[in-house]
């Protein structure tokens, strides 16, 4: 199961940023500038903000397994729309579509997995589902580039039908047939501010990456926040709201997914737009010899995930969180240390740190997140870790971008060396700031999942 949520994450995950290297021949099929393209990477992002809070109640109306196999359905005949539309409002509207299903099939099918998944098994199986996270971003301009140069820029949705297709078949034939026996009733006032508050702050924050009006980007966000408020406030008196705020009393997930663990997501998630950036336009490289750098980065990502579960069971939490977390800054820091000059073997070896200290973060982070979370609050938990999470990809770009545009100044010239160095050194930072949160975790923290026990308290219980 937890392989055919993994296949699925990977589909909604690679949408999201594939398109990037396809946008002037889709304007020109489109009969538009690049730019307005744009326009369809916001509404997919904005799209599927808005439906990540359905996720939980819907699985609980309806059934985990039908609302995934649908919004995989969903997401698969998008995607061939997608491929067909001649017209930009033909583009945005499919986008919307599927956003829509994406973001169903992110909290449904980790529901599926931690509902499936016992205590002993939960480290695997968050293992298993966090590499499409780590790996599509990654591969994403590579597989874009590549597609769109040999077959044309459709096929980087029509690469989703076999993929929808074949995850829908093993969901209808391995994933078990569980719902709730009370549903609750639709929370109508909770969905509205709740849709209102990520729309507002998710399109405000895409849009800092995109050079515009700075003032009424930052009053987006501002006003999605302070709606965001009056959500919670309902959230904690109404008789059954839409997303439960119990989880964030539990301190380990409060710490993975709120405070310390957003800090190193979205440190990390501004990676993947600084590099091929910093690559292409201060470095002058190609495409393709920017894209070789970029894959060593995946390999780093790919090659420690063997070492991952083990490493946590040895040392525990806290203690990898902690020493990963700083590393994960400090790799990140070191790219701003590079410039043109710099020979590959030095490049590669940052970009393979940092790809491998990504990695384990990240598998910690998600595994934490859930490890004392009972099966009560499950759905609630995988609903706020994935606004959470949508959030934090969001504010990480954004947060780059705007170090970049402070870093540049108001010149019209390209960007350089000195500018990308800014946003990575600040990107760095953030981590960091992220990792030394990791320190107010209990030395046992999620001890039932990794079995790990400090000395101490070993010798106690003994």
């Amino acid at each position: 199961m937890a392989l055919i949520v993994a296949m699925a994450w990977f589909m909604q995950n690679l949408d999201t940023t594939i398109i990037n290297t396809s946008l002037p021949q889709m304007a020109e099929t489109f009969g538009v500038d690049a730019v307005s393209v744009n326009i369809g990477i916001t509404a997919y992002v904005v799209a599927g903000a808005a439906f990540i809070p359905l996720g939980g109640w819907l699985s609980d109306r309806y059934g985990a397994k039908r609302i995934f196999a649908i919004a995989i359905v969903v997401f698969g005949l998008a995607s061939i729309a997608c491929a067909a539309c001649t017209a930009l409002w033909q583009f945005v509207l499919a986008r919307v579509v599927q956003g829509a299903g994406g973001a169903l099939m992110v909290p449904v099918g980790r529901i599926i997995v931690l509902k499936n998944a016992g205590k002993q098994d939960l480290m695997r199986a968050t293992a298993l589902i966090t590499w499409p996270a780590l790996l599509a971003p990654v591969i994403a301009p590579v597989l874009g580039g590549a597609l769109t140069t040999w077959y044309g820029w459709e096929w980087i949705f029509l690469l989703n039908a076999p993929l929808a297709l074949t995850g829908t078949v093993l969901v209808l034939a391995y994933v078990p047939s569980v719902r709730d026996s009370e549903p609750k009733p639709l929370d109508r006032v909770g969905t509205v501010l709740i849709v209102t508050s990520l729309s507002l702050t998710i399109y405000g924050l895409s849009e800092l990456a995109q050079p515009s009006l700075i003032g009424l980007d930052l009053a987006l966000p501002a006003v999605g926040l302070l709606v965001g408020v009056g959500a919670v406030r309902w959230f904690r008196r109404a008789a059954y709201p839409l997303v439960g705020l119990g989880p964030l009393r539990v301190p380990t997930f409060a710490a993975a997914s709120l405070h310390a663990g957003n800090l190193i997501r979205l440190a990390i998630s501004a990676t993947p737009f600084l590099l091929p950036l910093m690559l292409q336009e201060a470095w002058g490289l190609t495409p393709l010899e920017a894209g070789q750098l970029v894959l060593v980065y995946f390999l780093g990502n790919l090659v420690i995930k063997v070492i991952t579960t083990p490493l946590m069971r040895w040392l525990g939490f806290r203690t990898v969180l902690v020493c990963n977390g700083i590393g994960v800054g400090l790799s990140i820091a070191a790219f701003g240390l590079l410039d043109a000059r710099t020979g590959f073997v030095v490049g590669a070896a940052v970009a393979f740190v940092a790809g491998a200290t990504r990695s384990i973060e990240f598998t910690g982070i998600n595994t934490l997140s859930f490890a004392d979370i009972g099966s009560a609050d499950r759905a609630s938990a995988s609903t706020l870790f994935s606004m959470t999470q949508q959030i934090s990809v969001a504010l990480g770009v954004a947060v780059a971008a705007i170090a970049l545009q402070v870093a540049h100044g108001p010149a019209a010239t390209p960007l350089t060396q000195s500018d990308f160095s800014l946003a990575f050194y600040v990107s760095g930072a953030i981590a960091l700031a992220g990792a030394l949160l990791m320190l107010l975790l209990r030395p046992d923290a999620g001890h039932e999942v990794t079995g790990h026990r400090p000395r101490r308290d070993a010798r106690t219980n003994a």
